[in-house]
């Protein structure tokens, strides 16, 4: 028996599966980034075009940078990766990295989009008569937006990073984390938006937060796991 061969065999096949495996992930890497991309793009789409028109926001880190815009004139191509920054220096310190790569990619994307649609004339209608449609159009789109994102592995915004470090702080369970952030920030809403308006608003968040849960789940025999999981996984 020829164990020259046999080795040189053997190497060869390594290589041959090590080859494949980086291309595997390679693909893999690469559908993650146009999903997080396509996230981004119709998040963006729904806040510029619906959200800033008709006034009604939402909460968390993207009610934050519609409250600076309508104050300073701040646009969102900047405010948006300013306060994820801010939002992932916080997580760094009581999380660690480890949730940050995806999160840093979706945060780019989010920034390019907001610069592209605020380039653009708006694309669709003026809401503003029928505040209760643009409520559950914009609740759809931030849902569908946000849930692709969050499905790869990345964070939409630095809303959960803020939400995991107040977990971290507190103890308190993950949802009335997120509850809170998003409640704070209407409350200095009402600075700028109508209180009849604020109610539309929280139409959004309770139509968003189901549909990011769903999207994240969609498919998956794992879905009571997935939320708590999924910053770590990264399935797409």
């Amino acid at each position: 028996m020829d164990f020259g061969k046999m080795l040189q065999g053997i190497r060869g096949i390594s290589a041959d599966v090590c080859g494949r495996m980086r291309g595997l992930a390679n693909v893999r890497n690469a559908r993650r980034v146009a999903l997080i991309a396509l996230g981004a793009g119709i998040m963006t789409f729904g806040i510029h075009n619906i959200h800033q028109v008709v006034g009604i926001t939402e909460g968390g880190v993207i009610g934050g940078l519609l409250l600076l815009n309508h104050w300073f004139g701040i646009p969102t191509s900047i405010v948006s990766p300013l306060l994820d920054m801010a939002c992932y220096a916080v997580g760094l310190v009581l999380l660690g990295a480890g949730f940050l790569g995806w999160s840093a990619v979706a945060s780019a994307f989010l920034a390019l989009f907001y610069a592209l649609w605020e380039s653009l004339p708006h694309m669709l209608p003026d809401l503003s008569a029928l505040p209760l449609v643009a409520a559950l159009l914009g609740g759809v789109f931030v849902g569908l937006g946000a849930g692709l994102v969050v499905r790869c592995g990345a964070s939409a915004g630095g809303d959960d990073a803020l939400a995991l470090s107040i977990n971290k702080l507190t103890g308190w369970r993950l949802a009335r984390c997120y509850l809170f952030t998003d409640l704070s920030v209407l409350v200095l809403s009402l600075s700028y938006i109508p209180a009849a308006n604020i109610v539309f608003s929280l139409v959004t968040v309770f139509v968003s937060s189901p549909l990011i849960d769903f999207v994240v789940g969609f498919g998956r025999s794992d879905r009571d796991e997935t939320a708590s999981n999924v910053t770590a996984d990264g399935r797409v």
